[in-house]
């Protein structure tokens, strides 16, 4: 970190703190305060990152770097004596410069070849994130652009907006909402009337989209991750329209995610149904200002994230400074020492109790053929304050060593490499998901029934009082079939070792243990875990990645494996773990 992002960094913290940095976060959110000094402080970097042609960022270039142009509009536009940019030409010549390639790279109908930084490519679009960002930098430069420049940039904007207007809004889920948005501002900048309608009416859509609990769901359950574009969305538009009917979603929104994320600030990934644990920070957005309940989750958030010792990105200090609103906060439950959550009728249970956190998911449903949406397979998740999340990870395709338990034969089910086209949906002699679950137990022993075919596994945790905890998972073997239990350990923890003296890294070379062999145990960083026996340790379990059209991952996206099997004679396994 160079120093004046250094200087940044310990001014936001001690913004947060109140000036100390062992007392409790501050109970007012001031997003002028907070994102003004980083904005200006990437200014310059912004500008050198651009070439003479007008592209930003590296080779190959892709539509989606040009999204510099929107937090430059914002410096262009704030006045603040701590800002030297505001009205400045040179920067009013960037966005220009910047706008401008994007005219000249879309096709005839204002859409532009989907290509990701690893040159991979998903065809023609009409990128929503890019489209909102370059609409917005128009509606803040417009009046100060020459006339040609920006008879030309509205020939380009109205064109694009057609397309979306007419193709892009059919049905409500994330890239829409926010399409929606972008139109509104589109609508208003290029005095169309129809489209701010059109931008209103789905956006009431969307709100009545949410389920009552706070999310939304594109197939069947939360989609955690993607739940932040709904509410950025919604927020931005509120902003712009004042439309006081997507309050309330907005507050059900920071309610959510205040109860499903973990207290170092990560995603509680275990009932997301698109995406994988990330160990980033998800900062929130500006659908998280306009309630109590939502700048608290903001000043959280913030105040983990500049903990870290990062800054803030430019585009998002532009939101929050051009759309946000300042309040009093309401601190989330996440940062209590003791706190237990069920979402729904029983859909699922967060349950903390320090120095603990666990997730447990009762969302079932038949594995969908699409890609993106992933199979609804693992329902455990574990954190303690001293290692983070160390168990679980969510969901993929392809992968029964990631189901919590499977019924039959686990060879049956994997990704061939370089198949761009697999079947998610074979006709196989195994079980990966759960037809049905139900929550039970008590605060002290929660416990999670799933019904695969004639078995009826269970899954019991038992949090201790200190830094112990016990995991029982049980099948009465009642098909006949083999029936595992699956516990995945995440990456980054450092090398492992067997109680026997075996030792391993978690890196490109594979590695199975059998708990004989192991010695009935093993340390993996700060902690320790007991083999059942007739278990075993496998590294690695590679997930599919939706995102790469082969599926690849490669072992740094893998899990570590504990797989126990049962048997008649041992249909209850227990797994202890400690926290050194």
């Amino acid at each position: 970190m160079n120093v004046d992002r250094m200087k940044g960094f310990l001014w936001g913290l001690l913004f947060l703190t109140g000036g100390n940095l062992g007392v409790a976060m501050d109970t007012k959110w001031e997003p002028r305060d907070l994102f003004l000094k980083p904005l200006v402080e990437a200014v310059p970097e912004i500008l050198e990152s651009q070439d003479e042609e007008g592209r930003f960022g590296t080779d190959p270039w892709i539509c989606r770097d040009q999204h510099q142009i929107f937090p430059l509009a914002a410096a262009w536009t704030l006045e603040n004596a701590a800002n030297p940019y505001a009205k400045d030409d040179k920067i009013l010549k960037a966005i220009m410069d910047g706008g401008d390639v994007l005219i000249r790279e879309a096709d005839n109908k204002g859409m532009w070849t989907f290509r990701k930084k690893d040159n991979s490519t998903w065809g023609q679009i009409y990128m929503p994130w890019t489209y909102s960002r370059w609409i917005r930098a128009f509606c803040l430069i417009k009046d100060a652009m020459p006339a040609e420049r920006r008879e030309r940039w509205e020939k380009a904007l109205l064109r694009g907006y057609e397309g979306i207007s007419k193709t892009c809004l059919a049905h409500v889920h994330n890239i829409p909402a926010h399409h929606a948005m972008g139109l509104y501002f589109a609508g208003r900048c290029l005095d169309r009337e129809d489209w701010r309608k059109q931008a209103a009416d789905f956006m009431g859509k969307v709100v009545a989209e949410q389920h009552r609990d706070g999310y939304w769901s594109e197939h069947f359950g939360p989609v955690v991750a993607y739940n932040f574009v709904y509410t950025d969305s919604l927020g931005t538009y509120f902003s712009a329209s004042g439309d006081q009917s997507v309050l309330n979603a907005l507050r059900k929104g920071a309610l959510f995610h205040a109860n499903f994320t973990y207290p170092n600030g990560t995603c509680v990934e275990t009932i997301d149904e698109r995406n994988g644990y990330s160990s980033s920070i998800r900062l929130g957005n500006v659908g998280f200002t306009f309630t109590p309940e939502g700048r608290g989750y903001l000043l959280r958030q913030a105040k983990l994230h500049l903990a870290q010792g990062k800054t803030f990105s430019p585009d998002f200090c532009a939101s929050m400074l051009l759309y946000g609103e300042a309040g009093d906060a309401v601190a989330p439950p996440g940062g209590l020492e003791r706190s237990r959550f069920v979402l729904g009728d029983g859909d699922a249970l967060i349950l903390r109790e320090a120095p603990w956190f666990l997730c447990l998911s009762a969302f079932t449903c038949t594995p969908p053929e699409s890609r993106w949406i992933q199979d609804r397979q693992n329902y455990l998740s574990l954190y303690h304050d001293d290692v983070g999340v160390f168990l679980g990870g969510g969901n993929t395709k392809l992968q029964p060593l990631l189901s919590s338990f499977t019924v039959g034969d686990t060879s049956l089910l994997k990704h061939e490499p370089g198949d761009e086209n697999p079947d998610f949906l074979p006709e196989i002699d195994l079980l990966w998901t759960a037809q049905d679950a139900q929550l039970g137990g008590d605060p002290k022993r929660p416990i999670l029934t799933l019904n695969y075919g004639k078995e009826r596994c269970v899954l019991a945790v038992e949090l201790g009082e200190g830094n112990t905890a016990k995991l029982i998972v049980s099948a009465p073997r009642g098909s006949g079939a083999l029936v595992e239990a699956h516990l995945p350990f995440l990456r980054g923890f450092g090398a492992v070792e067997a109680e026997s003296g075996e030792a391993a890294e978690l890196g490109e070379t594979p590695f199975e243990w059998t708990a004989q062999e192991a010695g009935g145990a093993f340390s993996y960083g700060d902690l320790s875990v007991s083999m059942p026996q007739g278990s075993r340790l496998v590294w690695p379990v590679l997930p599919h990645n939706p995102y790469k059209k082969d599926g690849a991952t490669d072992y740094r996206s893998g899990r570590l494996v504990l797989t126990v099997p049962f048997s008649p004679e041992r249909r209850d396994q227990v797994v202890e773990l400690a926290v050194q």
